[in-house]
């Protein structure tokens, strides 16, 4: 029995793709009874988020028989009739904990230290080991990356500077409005992703917040904590007149915002220039509309760029936590037959 991972992110497909295979959040148990019910794996949880996707099973399969298995799961759960090669990546132990151990750091994040990733990772093994998916080796295996991921940010400094992807997409709104205290916002959603990136954007000087969710309850609750105002869902493109940004991140399987929706509105809003940030995956906005003047549409995998930025500062860092992360997995591995089945902590 080992700890194998199938997955794709953003280092090995773009948005488009990871978009198709991304799990909703009310989907995973019941994926995860399938996966289990399907005898690949005796243990397993699902990882996904709008960098990436993954599956974490413990198998008794060769590694890649247990690879070949969860390829037709993963294909098929999503009716995908694409081909999917390159953009998967497949690891057995010790390469599939030491992954594990740095998704956990934000180590294989697009932004390099973010701390998202972490709430993102705990979050998908406690839906795991509530519905009783986990078991001894994945909960040993996940409880020690937490721990590792602490120590590194503890013990170095890999989280200097802006480090969320959330930052990184208002370090691109002052790109392009130098300054953003005279700039309103739309938020649309009131998820985590899009709080973290509203309190982001009102450390920048943002005073003005419009937020809209499908729970009227929950746009309120998050509008009253920024000091801002909440909008029907079903009115948000009127808001579009006064606004010069909007950040998009619901979780809507399909387009919320279209070429076809926006033209009208750009000419309400006199052709001023637009930002839009979509964060979301699938993502809401459709592409198509950069092709209309004075639009500006960014989505996940565009904030490399800026991500890269903050790599090249971090590379020392970087060395320094890929070697308490080697360090950690030859430890586990030397102790570990996975003794304890201990939850969540």
């Amino acid at each position: 029995m080992s700890v194998v991972v199938i997955g794709l992110s953003h280092r090995s497909a773009p948005v488009e793709l990871r978009e198709r295979f991304a799990f909703a959040g009310e989907t995973i148990p019941v994926a995860l009874q399938a996966l289990r019910d399907s005898g690949i794996a005796s243990e397993a949880a699902i990882l996904s988020t709008c960098n990436r996707v993954e599956i974490y099973t413990v198998t008794s399969l060769a590694p890649e028989a247990a690879f070949a298995e969860l390829k037709k799961f993963l294909v098929a759960h999503h009716a995908f009739e694409g081909s999917l090669n390159e953009e998967l990546y497949t690891l057995a132990e010790p390469h599939s904990l030491h992954h594990l151990f740095k998704v956990a750091a934000g180590l294989d994040s697009m932004v390099i230290g973010e701390t998202e990733i972490f709430g993102q990772l705990k979050q998908a093994y406690e839906i795991a080991f509530t519905h009783k998916h986990t078991g001894a080796r994945l909960n040993k295996a996940f409880q020690r990356a937490f721990n590792v991921a602490k120590h590194i940010r503890t013990e170095t400094n890999i989280q200097r500077g802006s480090v969320s992807v959330m930052s990184a997409a208002v370090e691109l709104a002052e790109k392009i409005f130098s300054s953003l205290a005279e700039h309103e916002v739309l938020v649309i959603g009131a998820g985590e992703t899009s709080e973290k990136t509203a309190r982001a954007l009102q450390s920048r000087g943002v005073k003005k917040i419009t937020v809209t969710n499908r729970s009227p309850a929950r746009a309120a609750a998050l509008a009253a904590e920024l000091g801002g105002r909440a909008v029907p869902f079903e009115q948000w493109p009127e808001e579009f007149e006064r606004i010069d940004i909007a950040i998009s991140s619901t979780a809507a399987p399909q387009h919320i915002l279209d070429r076809a929706k926006l033209e009208p509105l750009m000419k309400r809003r006199k052709n001023r220039p637009l930002l839009l940030i979509d964060i979301a995956v699938p993502r809401d906005i459709d592409p198509a509309v950069n092709a209309l003047e004075n639009v500006y549409l960014y989505n996940v995998d565009d904030l490399q760029s800026i991500a890269a930025e903050y790599l090249k500062l971090r590379q020392e860092e970087v060395a320094r936590c890929e070697k308490i992360i080697a360090e950690k997995v030859a430890a586990l591995l030397e102790v570990n037959r996975f003794s304890t089945t201990d939850g969540p902590r």
